[in-house]
């Protein structure tokens, strides 16, 4: 009789608990799931088949992301929104950022990443693409390119935890259509700032941008937790 290792489980165990962490966090980004919402691992395992121990595992990246937290001998609980916790997120993007342009603005010679941001924004408005979800990926790729062409590689890193952590805010701002018209807008008038080099322009667009897209993500926010609270 051949022995089986029990590393042999492993791949397929953490399969099933990257497939749990996805659909939990989806339940979370789409309001199916509340802030402040309680439940059990007994619960969430008969809810979606599986056994408890996908389900803890894929529970403890979430708490370690910051989108649950456990409750002392009563199971586990999304964590409230705290819009002051994305306020100071907010802030640290801004700097990180704002520094980046900077740097960008005193570059020289070739920078493929700011290039093909370029490509993806700097088009005529037949050109420009309108599916939400779509441009909300672009959003985000464009922020991050924005650091990452700067060539700092902890300034890259720090700011793709920032975007990680404010995605479940972000991306309602793509939900509505004059805020996609909005972006590229936007997004056009920072690039060409930094192609001529005018620093404190970019800078205070960049800046500008920001606190715009933040100001409009709260109110959807606070709009659809009362819809999906009226519904429930």
């Amino acid at each position: 009789m051949q022995l089986v290792r029990p590393e042999a489980d492993k791949p397929r165990r953490e399969n099933v608990a990257d497939r749990v962490y996805a659909e939990l966090k989806n339940d979370i980004f789409d309001f199916r799931l509340l802030p402040g919402d309680r439940f059990s691992e007994n619960e969430l395992a008969a809810r979606l088949n599986v056994s408890r121990t996908p389900i803890r595992e894929a529970l403890v990246r979430l708490q370690r992301d910051g989108y649950v937290d456990v409750l002392f001998r009563s199971g586990w609980q999304v964590k409230p929104f705290d819009f002051h916790y994305f306020e100071e997120l907010y802030d640290v993007r801004i700097v990180l950022e704002t520094a980046a342009v900077r740097r960008l603005c005193e570059q020289t010679g070739a920078n493929p990443l700011f290039d093909e941001l370029k490509a993806i924004w700097l088009v005529p408005e037949a050109e420009r693409l309108a599916d939400g979800p779509t441009v909300s990926g672009l959003d985000e790729r464009f922020h991050n390119q924005l650091v990452a062409a700067t060539g700092n590689t902890e300034m890259t890193r720090i700011h793709e935890d920032l975007t990680e952590r404010l995605r479940i805010i972000r991306r309602l701002d793509f939900t509505k259509t004059h805020r996609i018209d909005a972006t590229y807008n936007e997004h056009a008038a920072i690039l060409r700032a930094i192609v001529q080099r005018r620093e404190d322009t970019a800078a205070h667009l960049l800046k500008t941008h920001i606190a715009v897209s933040k100001a409009e993500v709260q109110k959807i926010t606070v709009h659809m937790l009362h819809q999906a609270r009226v519904q429930q």
